[in-house]
């Protein structure tokens, strides 16, 4: 029998806590506990693995399906998303760590790393107090693919020293760094460790494409574990990962001592954040489910972070992967969420002393299969053949992560698509009518503001050129798109005003919306267009010089 859908829910009005559990029914109970379990066997290997990325113990990575994964649950819309870390937020706070001087060289990059996740969570936060959700989201699905490339590839580079069986990851160092300690690493590799990281990578490949409901990480961890535990693996020279502590993550203080120098990383992983975390609530929402809510996801994952970060947990986002599986594994709301934090806390209270037979190889493996999805030659293929901007715009952030570095990779992407947006913003769309009885009808298609106002002055007065001196005596402008305007726009249309008047040519507005209006009034110019009846409510009437009725 079809599983029911689940049914629409109006988005709640407020704040409120644990929405997603809003009208809960006792059937959906069984399919988000099973989901909650299937995505804990995918998440937790795997956010163990991800932490590896950035040159940091793995409890840190287990750490971080914990607070992170609970505190979204409390707040975020989306019902099947699994927030924990992401194979690109994890490079990036490792080469935020490197760039800042802090990383995994230092005595102690955990107190810094705490600091980077708050202030990831306090410049979210801020995001929401100021609206901006979907400000964020104007930048392009390009700038994101581009950084993923460059991510995919300097991770997917970066694991192979450890595949060969080498124990250092140079990922946050660079792809060229990385390239270089590949072949530094040849001479020395170990037969055991190779055959048991091409072992792990052909199972993960092939349970993906032929028994998907399989959790594959579960499979190559185990299989990892139990190698060195009964088949001597540890034996023969293959490298374990770090003891793990057992038991739950005391809350700390995180160092304030390198904040300034990790701002600018925070700033990139933030927006990343968001971004993925966004791209995976709306991936995921079925039909009748309540729509995502850019703000409210802000205010979620923002306090994820912030909260997390007493806790040693590294930078949180929604991940397409987990919450994948668990939305495949049937889950109905953020319950199953739940069940995956206390599988995650019952793995670091009991099961500590088996992760640490883990050998560093498995988790590379993992890592490996997972970042080369991000190189997704499609999406380039796709940019290509329908936008020749996105193509290049994604591939020059691809190139600049991979020659210059991630945290510029993701400057130069978002300076790119604010570029590509402001020339949209700027593009003149004018239409400009014939004459009747004397009078120019023009028509203003897009905003006025700031940037373009003096343009538009130029276009205006350019049409009413061509038109010659054949006896016009007016022009009317609608102008419906002026719902924000300020005090350059302001004086650029009285400067029009003026200009027109030198050639005997009167101005009328049309159409101004109220919001707009209301602002204009505040100045004399403005005031003084309405007084002498040269403001009309439509273009049709600015054209007739009907009278206005008061």
């Amino acid at each position: 029998m079809p599983r029911a859908e689940v049914p629409a829910v109006a988005a709640p009005r407020g704040f409120r806590l644990f929405p997603t559990l809003a009208g809960y029914r006792l059937g959906w109970l069984g399919p988000d506990v099973l989901a909650g379990l299937s995505a804990g066997a995918v998440v937790i290997p795997q956010a163990m693995a991800y932490a590896t990325i950035a040159n940091l113990p793995v409890q840190l990575g287990l750490y971080t399906c914990m607070v992170p994964m609970l505190v979204y649950a409390m707040l975020g819309g989306s019902r099947a998303m699994s927030v924990s870390t992401t194979s690109t937020i994890a490079t990036l706070s490792g080469t935020t760590l490197v760039s800042a001087g802090v990383a995994a060289g230092s005595d102690d990059p955990v107190p810094d790393l705490m600091a980077l996740t708050l202030l990831v969570g306090l410049i979210l936060l801020v995001a929401r107090v100021a609206r901006l959700g979907s400000l964020v989201e104007n930048i392009s699905k390009a700038t994101l693919v581009g950084i993923q490339v460059g991510v995919g590839a300097t991770v997917a580079v970066g694991q192979l020293p450890k595949l060969l069986g080498e124990t250092d990851d140079l990922s946050t160092h660079g792809f060229i760094r990385s390239v270089v300690a590949v072949f530094e690493a040849i001479p020395g590799a170990n037969p055991a460790t190779i055959a048991l990281s091409a072992g792990s990578i052909a199972v993960l490949l092939l349970l993906k494409r032929f028994l998907p409901r399989v959790p594959g990480p579960l499979v190559v961890v185990a299989g990892g574990i139990l190698l060195v535990a009964f088949a001597g693996l540890g034996d023969a020279d293959v490298a374990l990962i770090d003891p793990v502590p057992q038991g739950f993550p005391a809350p700390e203080l995180p160092s304030f001592a390198n904040l300034g120098a990790l701002l600018p990383g925070a700033i990139a992983i933030a927006i990343m954040a968001f971004l993925e975390s966004a791209a995976v609530a709306r991936g995921i929402r079925k039909p009748g489910e309540p729509q995502v809510d850019s703000n409210q996801e802000l205010l979620a994952t923002g306090a994820a972070n912030t909260l997390g970060s007493f806790f040693q947990v590294l930078p949180a986002a929604g991940g397409f992967s987990q919450s994948a599986v668990n939305q495949g594994a049937g889950a109905r709301t953020q319950l199953a969420s739940i069940v995956t934090v206390v599988l995650a806390v019952l793995v670091a209270l009991f099961l500590a002393p088996v992760l640490s037979l883990l050998p560093q190889a498995t988790l590379a493996a993992l890592v490996f299969v997972a970042v080369i999805a991000l190189i997704d030659v499609g999406s380039l293929v796709r940019f290509w053949r329908i936008s020749r901007n996105d193509f290049w715009i994604a591939v020059v952030t691809a190139a600049v992560g991979l020659t210059a570095g991630l945290l510029l990779a993701v400057a130069v992407g978002i300076v790119a698509t604010l570029g590509v947006v402001l020339r949209e913003l700027n593009r003149l769309r004018i239409e400009v009518d014939e004459p009747v009885d004397g009078v120019l009808p023009i028509r203003l298609l897009g905003p006025l503001y700031t940037a373009n106002a003096l343009a538009y002055e130029n276009a205006v007065l350019d049409a009413v050129r061509s038109r010659g001196d054949g006896g016009g005596h007016a022009v009317a402008l609608e102008l419906t798109h002026m719902g924000v305007t300020s005090i350059t726009v302001l004086d650029t249309l009285a400067d029009l005003d003026r200009e027109l008047a030198g050639h005997g040519v009167e101005l009328r507005l049309a159409a101004v919306p109220e919001s707009g209006a209301a602002v204009a009034r505040r100045g004399s110019w403005f005031h003084g267009l309405e007084t002498a009846g040269r403001v009309y409510p439509t273009l049709a009437d600015a054209v007739a010089g009907t009278p206005v009725v008061e």
